[in-house]
């Protein structure tokens, strides 16, 4: 039996199912197309969401990029011209200790990599451990957004405060540790379950429901 809250979100998801269905789709698309330029350009945009808005980084990923600073020019260089970022400095430093993981004759080389990964089921704690600035939300942020694995709760504060907000979790707290972001991971995952609806698509509707939009 579901709650009010619980037939309001599925009401709420009936109404933007299609919008949701079509962002999973572009998602999906990047990674037939295995386009690695803009693969990298996604990896740019989670190294800089933690604490900024979504899209001011996004905005940043495409100033750096018309400027022909995403994949050269140093660390100080970049910062300059990334106003909209919060922690600019140290961010900038990551997109640069990025380029040398995934960046070849200046050239971006990500899914390869990325592929290999999703086949032994190392991919997010492969980023989280070797790309510094991705933690667990930021590196499953990047693999949903690649088109690369759809199964991994992004848990930004959009989310947690709905997730609260549905009885999913009981509080919020000010630091997640791995241990207790698998936990809540694990309950979203099984919500999803109970309601059917895919988590990708959960996450999508509850980002939306907290933003007003669906974004990335």
């Amino acid at each position: 039996m579901y709650t009010i809250k619980v037939k309001k979100l599925i009401h709420d998801y009936e109404k933007i199912k299609s919008n949701i269905e079509n962002r999973v789709l572009d998602f999906k698309n990047l990674w037939d197309r295995g386009d690695d330029d803009e693969m990298f350009c996604e990896l740019a945009f989670c190294l800089f969401t933690p604490q900024s808005k979504a899209k001011n980084c996004w905005e940043t990923v495409n100033i750096l990029k018309d400027k022909n600073l995403l994949y050269s020019g140093k660390a100080e260089t970049l910062s300059v011209h990334m106003n909209m970022v919060r922690f600019r400095n140290n961010k900038a430093k990551y997109l640069v200790l990025a380029r040398k993981i995934f960046i070849k004759d200046k050239t971006p080389k990500i899914k390869n990599k990325i592929s290999v990964l999703l086949k032994t089921g190392d991919a997010r704690d492969w980023l989280v451990n070797n790309v510094k600035g991705l933690g667990f939300k930021e590196a499953g942020h990047f693999l949903r957004n690649i088109g690369g694995d759809f199964n991994y709760a992004i848990l930004d504060r959009h989310i947690l405060k709905n997730l609260k907000y549905m009885g999913i979790i009981d509080s919020i707290p000010k630091t997640i540790s791995k241990k207790l972001y698998i936990e809540f991971e694990k309950k979203m995952q099984n919500f999803a379950q109970h309601i059917n609806i895919p988590i990708s698509h959960l996450d999508l509707l509850l980002w939306y429901k907290q933003a007003g939009e669906i974004f990335k």
